[in-house]
């Protein structure tokens, strides 16, 4: 996978562009629309509407009557295809202007047909799965009328407690930027107009991943050069793929909340990074800027909302109520409101609402379609990632007597995950009903992650004896992983542990199988397992998926996209950190249970490193075994210099010393040695997906340019900075050996 271009483009797009709008047949339409509106009409086209959950009963004659002063700009929630159609046919026939709707939903992963969720996609290493997932998830919903999905989540997450991670692109700004560029292009497709595409949100602007302590909605404090090189990169991609809309997020970022940071809303999205599309602000984000601390009431967050650039207010009022009162005080300028709402405009001009404002009532979204459930099955399997394989216990074969056992073994709601509103358990495929022809038995156990009720433990230790191999299901539920589900402490809840270490006194070979929505601590637990496969919460073919992997119908390719921690004491966690002036190293590391008693304090605690939990993650970012045994040559380059504008060379032999097939990795990372601020230990460049057969041997090369070494310094210039550089071809972030070149 080449990435340098795609690099290069994201890296221009700060710097902006002009047109020539006033040849742009759009915009003489926004403008010619917006001259004829009243103000109340204005103010209603800045109007999100909607429910937490479907609309029951009939539509309110005063919603209809909103609707047809042309006071709402667009709906979420509204489920009922009959009042999708009586609310459009309305806009467009009764109201002043003929304005039509938009109607959003959390389309985040799947409709009916779900695919794994979004951190899982990540771990497929392969854009074109989020694609495809956002293709059959806008196939499916816009049969339903939906036509905008707030979608994707681009926050960079490393914390592993926060329990949005599970919506995110995992650690990395380049593969988050790819996934999320391979979402937008999947959910919008290639024409905004088609009655099977939706457009995207990108979400959340900005620095939402970094709520201290994982704790949902919290204080982000991030400062500028991390802001530019690691957290904005996934935005900038969006746009670059066209992306129509943008949400604001929850929280403060470095003392200001997003849906009132006019310099985070006009100067950077609008200015720098050239976005013309429509800002959200998140569900109650405006009004919620008062228990902030930074609004005294609603007129005043409706004041600095407008003012910042949030176009649309999603289900707070506060911008109907207050926005006519702000302009006759003279707090907000006609010249703002005309601003929200020629964005607002321009995107349902480009969306073909006012041509064919309908949806097409012949799309019947080919529901759970046999092809739909086989792109959802690949790219299930695609995720898994094989983290232990002592003694080769896996693959699983057909003569050996597996039992099957653990509470998610059988939870076809729990599978699908979160943001699974559309999803329907009873089309669920467990992993239960996919291998109940290869187990001896099936004992649930638990009934659920937290269930803490030790009673059936005898049972499964009774089906376990008859057993060569325990094949446990376990994780979390979907409910504790998604927004306001944050864990202080990420292990098996409940039970589970205490079920593994009953299991593991049989002295069977135990392979764990974790569904979950993040990384699980596993340490009180991990000597006793031979197998650990990290299956994520898979959507609705999660069981077919894991059975196939399990039983080498497909190999194990998944790496993970965020480090996997030891314990929740070391988030946040991530590969691309910096050292310190006494970084942790293997040599002078000392254990707590190393320390001699009565030792004398100052010759301890001189590294930056946990006494009890070292310096190492349990797994590396990137990290990912396969079934097969795969060896790398030393990495080599073509030149030890470097000159602006050139590119180097870098290639190394992967060679398949195994008894099966594989797909390996190939992982490029850079260390720039010396910066005028501070450079990570190492940053994901580039990367290759390769097959390789039984005994096959492959080189992989790489071009790697100079473009793709430059940062934003601390004056926020995105420079390249001569010096030594170290690179590393490797299967994961903790590869060993680099080899050095010099930039002149």
């Amino acid at each position: 996978m080449k990435l340098y271009y795609y690099s290069l483009l994201l890296a221009t797009l700060f710097f902006g562009c002009t047109t020539n709008q006033q040849l742009d047949p759009v915009e003489q339409k926004v403008e010619g629309l917006l001259s004829k509106m009243t103000i109340e009409e204005k103010i209603g086209q800045t109007a999100l509407r909607g429910t937490s959950s479907r609309v029951k009963g009939d539509l309110p004659e005063s919603l209809k009557e909103a609707v047809r002063k042309g006071e709402i700009g667009a709906f979420l929630n509204i489920m009922n295809t009959d009042y999708v159609d009586e609310l459009q046919r309305i806009a467009v026939e009764e109201s002043p202007n003929k304005i039509p709707l938009i109607f959003g939903r959390d389309v985040i992963h799947g409709f009916k047909t779900m695919f794994p969720i979004p951190l899982a996609v990540a771990a497929t290493w392969d854009p074109k799965q989020a694609e495809i997932t956002g293709q059959v998830s806008a196939f499916e919903g816009t049969s339903s009328g939906v036509n905008w999905t707030f979608a994707p989540m681009l926050d960079i997450a490393r914390d592993s407690r926060w329990g949005r991670i599970a919506e995110s692109p995992g650690e990395d700004p380049l593969l988050g930027s790819l996934m999320g560029a391979a979402y937008v292009k999947g959910f919008q497709g290639d024409d905004l107009t088609s009655k099977t595409s939706m457009i995207a949100c990108a979400k959340h602007f900005l620095g939402y991943g970094a709520a201290i302590g994982g704790r949902d909605y919290n204080t982000a404090i991030i400062h500028d050069p991390l802001l530019y090189n690691v957290y904005i990169p996934p935005f900038k991609a969006a746009i670059a793929e066209n992306v129509q809309t943008f949400m604001s997020s929850f929280n403060e970022l470095n003392g200001v909340p997003a849906s009132g940071d006019k310099k985070i809303m006009m100067d950077l999205l609008r200015g720098k990074m050239n976005f013309n599309g429509f800002v959200v602000s998140d569900w109650n984000s405006v009004t919620e800027m008062i228990p902030h601390g930074y609004a005294k009431d609603e007129k005043h967050a409706a004041e600095l909302g407008t003012n910042a650039g949030v176009d649309m207010e999603m289900t707070s009022q506060s911008y109907e109520k207050h926005i006519k009162a702000l302009l006759d005080e003279g707090k907000l300028s006609m010249d703002q409101l005309d601003f929200l709402v020629k964005n607002i405009l321009r995107v349902k001009i480009r969306m073909g609402l006012f041509e064919t404002p309908f949806r097409d009532k012949k799309h019947d979204g080919k529901l759970y379609a046999e092809d739909h459930l086989e792109k959802a099955k690949i790219a299930s399997a695609k995720s898994i990632v094989l983290l232990k394989n002592e003694n080769q216990v896996l693959p699983l074969t057909k003569n050996k007597k597996v039992a099957l056992i653990g509470p998610l073994a059988d939870a076809p709601l729990d599978q699908m995950g979160t943001w699974s509103f559309d999803g329907e358990k009873e089309h669920s495929q467990t992993p239960f009903s996919a291998l109940k022809d290869h187990v001896i038995g099936f004992e649930k156990t638990l009934d659920y992650s937290r269930d803490k009720n030790k009673q059936s433990f005898s049972k499964a230790i009774t089906l376990a004896k008859k057993a060569d191999v325990i094949l446990f299901v376990g994780g979390e539920e979907a409910i504790l992983s998604g927004e306001a589900h944050s864990r202080a402490e990420i292990d098996l809840p409940g039970a589970q542990e205490d079920l593994i270490l009953e299991l593991a006194k049989l002295g069977k070979p135990i392979v764990l199988t974790i569904m979950a929505g993040r990384p699980i601590t596993i340490g009180k637990i991990k000597d006793k397992l031979d197998g650990i496969v990290m299956a994520w919460h898979g959507g609705t073919m999660a069981g077919p998926a894991l059975k196939e992997v399990l039983y080498a119908e497909m190999q194990p390719e998944g790496r993970l996209p965020v480090t996997w921690p030891k314990t929740s004491g070391q988030l946040p966690y991530y590969y691309n950190h910096k050292n310190t002036g006494r970084p942790a190293m293997e040599e002078k590391f000392v254990s707590m249970y190393d320390i001699p008693v009565g030792a004398w304090q100052s010759s301890l605690g001189n590294e930056s490193h946990y006494l009890d939990a070292g310096y190492l993650p349990e797994y590396p970012f990137g990290y990912g075994l396969s079934y097969s045994t795969i060896e790398y040559s030393e990495t080599k380059i073509s030149s030890t210099q470097l000159k602006e504008g050139e590119e180097l060379t870098v290639e190394v032999t992967v060679t398949n010393k195994g008894e099966y097939d594989a797909v390996e990795t190939v992982q490029l990372y850079v260390q720039d040695v010396i910066g005028s601020i501070t450079r990570p230990v190492r940053e994901l460049k580039d990367y290759q997906k390769i097959q390789l057969k039984k005994g096959e041997q492959k080189k992989v090369t790489f071009k790697l340019h100079t473009d793709q070494l430059k940062f934003y310094n601390r004056d926020l210039e995105h420079v390249l900075e001569k010096g030594d550089f170290n690179i590393w071809l490797a299967p994961n972030a903790l590869a060993s050996k680099p080899v050095s070149f010099e930039l002149l």
